[in-house]
């Protein structure tokens, strides 16, 4: 009965195997493009991964990972003992939420409303516009936001001169910070994402909407009953992609709008990890500030993933 039962098992796993390669034999076009994606997250991403030893090691440049001591979780427990450390992760938490609040859904936002306008060369022109802020690097956008606000001569300040009040120093007030920061996401990615969700929305059946329309459904009953429904998944999977880089904000981001007088709310971890590991050389660290960041990351994305495949049946896995 077992012999039988083997030999069932090894003729299923033999047809399996042969269905698998029939299937890439006729779509290889798709897996040789797929190549390159491929080789690029396996060179810089997983491979870089065994670097993660150094958080467990009193890492020495010329000793290498081989000969480097080991020294347990000494770096995880000195990185707490850091007076600053727990101001710094309460500051990438609060900006991470407040992009999600405020960024996610402003993309979401638009689409809809481009999606509601008929002449096709006046959305083509506003999606064109609102798209070229994300080819801007931060250095260029930190500037533009920088001459904006300038207490002397921006055109913020000169509005608020013109209406009777005193002109305010944005950029040398911790209470401003993170407002900038948020705005200027919002500002350089917004494009970005209401090109996804338009995507999105071009594969929606028009008959839906001719469907509805004969029942008697308005725009805004036709957008909540139908629109929101079918961009359900999408809007899912890139929520649930977001909250998997929750602490990951961006160093470029941050950096380039700091200075010594707004630094105490906009210092988030990446910035400190570039202040202790490249200028101060704590290698070791900074690693276990960042295996740390990506634990914490992992985490968050496996309870939201959870939450989401109870809630909407839609999740990454």
């Amino acid at each position: 009965m077992s012999q039988l039962s083997t030999e069932v098992v090894a003729k299923k796993q033999m047809t399996e195997r042969k269905r698998m390669w029939k299937h890439i034999r006729k779509y290889k076009a798709l897996y040789i493009m797929s190549i390159p994606g491929i080789l690029y997250f396996f060179i810089f991403k997983y491979v870089p991964m065994a670097g993660s030893i150094i958080a467990f090691q009193d890492y020495n440049i010329f000793a290498g990972f081989t000969d480097s001591p080991w020294v347990g979780f000494q770096h995880f427990i000195a990185m707490f003992d850091n007076p600053d450390i727990f101001n710094i992760i309460k500051n990438t938490f609060v900006i991470s939420f407040y992009d999600i609040i405020f960024n996610f859904p402003a993309s979401i936002i638009l689409a809809l409303l481009l999606n509601e306008l008929r002449v096709v060369l006046y959305k083509r022109v506003i999606q064109t516009i609102v798209y070229m802020p994300h080819f801007l690097s931060w250095v260029i956008i930190s500037g533009l936001f920088m001459t904006i606000l300038s207490p002397s001569n921006g055109i913020v300040n000169s509005f608020i001169e013109w209406m009777g009040f005193d002109h305010i120093y944005f950029f040398g007030s911790e209470q401003y910070t993170r407002p900038i920061l948020i705005s200027s996401g919002v500002w350089q990615s917004i494009g970005w994402g209401t090109i996804i969700y338009l995507a999105a929305l071009s594969g929606i059946n028009p008959e839906l909407y001719e469907a509805a329309e004969v029942d008697g459904a308005n725009r805004w009953q036709q957008t909540m009953k139908i629109t929101l429904p079918s961009l359900l998944p999408t809007i899912t999977i890139l929520f649930l992609l977001q909250i998997g880089q929750f602490l990951d904000f961006g160093f470029e981001r941050v950096y380039t709008f700091l200075n010594p007088l707004n630094g105490g709310t906009g210092h988030i971890i990446d910035t400190y990890i570039y202040e202790v590991g490249l200028q101060s050389a704590q290698y070791s660290l900074t690693t276990a500030m960042g295996l740390f960041k990506s634990l914490i990351g992992l985490f968050l994305l496996f309870i939201a993933n959870f939450l989401s495949r109870k809630a909407t049946g839609n999740s990454l896995y």
